[in-house]
């Protein structure tokens, strides 16, 4: 079957990322540090909604979700979906408890909340772990990108793979270091459309070569025995087991969305609490099916690869690309590409917005320091470039060490990198008991430290019980108990 040309998938990206920069030309008109940072507090919340669920799902779940499905072990078959139904109460818990904070204190960024609540130490500690845990999550998911790209289009081109990366950066960089967060609500928009009809008609290419209506395809993927949603045999030990996948997914949801400074900053964007309030809602629900769409797709690259007799890739986060590229058609290999990049771009060039608000906000103090536009946007930019860098060299380093599904990476280093953040706004919101705020940093150290030995040594110290995401969680309550032992009850304030 006749497939893409390098030469061709190059002209593909070159053509989506000049309509990225056209939208960025328009809503970067005018645009000052009140637009980068917030959009002047002024975007439809309609937009920030369909915009967040390309934010939430990136390259990561387009590829490692798909890939991951027919592996076995963490996540196998539809197994996810114990998570995703779990990310519903995280979001009722963002939309209820923290979105109400957030906006009666009128926060830039929100860690700024602990800053009111504990301490300067707290409120830079916070902060701190954000751009940690932003800047693994975000180098992960252009690192897929760029492997892909690099397989697929470069190498055969003779391109090396460090400029694979460059580039990469460079087009995010281009399109939002004027409007940031701005622009960003309508180009995510734009992407998380491009990324869900590209899974939608990949399934549809699929079942057309198959000779199977929509109806007959969920009869191959139940005969295959991919369906399969539900693990409680197992037992608590069990990394499936479905209550530890379902209090993970919204302990997920709450950490990696309501306590993201990435994610948040785009809620933050909307007119008012209760159009921040419905945006998180309606992207709830959305997310749910959207899931769902990415694990039916997975099952269906199996099957087809199986019926057709198609090698499974040593890595399964190229087992998609493998298909859609050389086995579908020109046609569904160029909607795969664009769904790639749209997909990666979601979310890394929010996460780029994010760092640099964070840093400019949380570190610089451009809410506290009398600065002239002028010299805003100048030190906006040099640290716009900083990230851009460091991105990149996070990224080569994780070409060289990288062994795992994407996915799995990913939501580890998150168990211990947004634990403490987890336990500062936890203690924070359940408490009015003050801390010795100069300790807090001892203990958000203490606790990632103390949740790696304990996951190190489980199976043996706890009768074989394997924690999986539920680090997650463990990470926390290790952060809340050190807080609660540096606090104490006389003279509390309440925020």
């Amino acid at each position: 079957m006749e497939t893409l040309s390098p030469t061709f998938i190059l002209l593909i990206i070159g053509a989506y990322f000049l309509v990225l920069i056209g939208v960025s030309l328009v809503t970067s008109r005018g645009a000052n540090s009140d637009t980068f940072f917030h959009a002047n507090r002024k975007s439809p919340w309609i937009l920030v909604a369909i915009g967040m669920i390309g934010a939430s799902l990136s390259g990561v779940t387009l590829i490692s979700i798909p890939g991951v499905i027919g592996k076995g072990g963490l996540n196998e078959n539809f197994s996810y979906m114990q998570a995703v139904m779990g990310y519903l109460v995280g979001y009722f818990v963002i939309a209820t408890v923290l979105m109400p904070i957030y906006y009666k204190y009128n926060l830039t960024t929100i860690y700024g909340y602990l800053k009111k609540r504990f301490g300067v130490v707290s409120y830079k500690t916070g902060a701190g772990y954000f751009l940690l845990s932003r800047i693994i999550g975000a180098s992960f998911r252009l690192f897929l990108v760029a492997l892909v790209l690099q397989a697929f289009v470069m190498e055969p081109l003779g391109i090396p793979f460090e400029v694979t990366v460059a580039m990469a950066i460079l087009l995010i960089w281009v399109y939002t270091f004027q409007g940031g967060i701005k622009t960003i609500v309508w180009t995510d928009t734009l992407q998380t459309i491009c990324m869900l009809l590209a899974v939608l008609l990949t399934i549809i290419a699929i079942c057309s070569q198959m000779n199977l209506s929509m109806g007959e395809m969920w009869g191959e993927i139940s005969a295959a025995g991919y369906n399969k949603m539900f693990y409680f045999e197992g037992g608590w030990i069990d990394a499936n087991n479905f209550f530890k996948q379902f209090l993970s997914g919204a302990l997920i949801a709450i950490v990696m969305t309501g306590l993201d400074q990435d994610m948040m900053q785009k809620n933050l964007t909307c007119k008012s609490l209760g159009d921040a309030q419905k945006n998180v809602f309606t992207f709830s629900v959305i997310l749910i099916f959207a899931n769902l769409l990415f694990l039916t797709l997975g099952a269906m690259l199996y099957i087809y690869a199986a019926k057709m007799g198609i090698a499974i890739p040593e890595r399964s986060d190229l087992l998609f690309p493998e298909i859609a590229l050389n086995h579908l058609g020109p046609f569904i290999g160029g909607v795969f590409i664009l769904g790639l990049i749209a997909a990666a771009y979601s979310s890394a060039d929010s996460a780029l917005t994010a760092l640099t608000t964070s840093f400019c906000i949380d570190f610089l103090g451009f809410e506290e320091k009398d600065r002239t536009e002028a010299q805003k946007k100048k030190t906006r930019l040099m640290v716009h470039i900083g990230f851009s860098v460091i991105l990149f060299i996070v990224i080569i380093v994780f070409k060289s060490l990288n062994n795992d599904a994407i996915i799995n990476s990913l939501f580890t280093a998150a168990g211990y990198t947004y634990g403490p953040i987890l336990g500062l706004f936890a203690f924070g919101i359940m408490s009015k008991r003050p801390i010795n705020d100069r300790l807090a940093i001892v203990v958000c150290i203490a606790a990632p430290l103390l949740t790696f030995i304990l996951n190190e040594n489980s199976e043996a110290w706890f009768g074989g019980l394997k924690f999986g995401w539920t680090l997650l969680a463990v990470n926390g309550i290790l952060t809340i108990i050190g807080l609660a032992m540096i606090s104490r009850s006389a003279g509390s304030s309440e925020v």
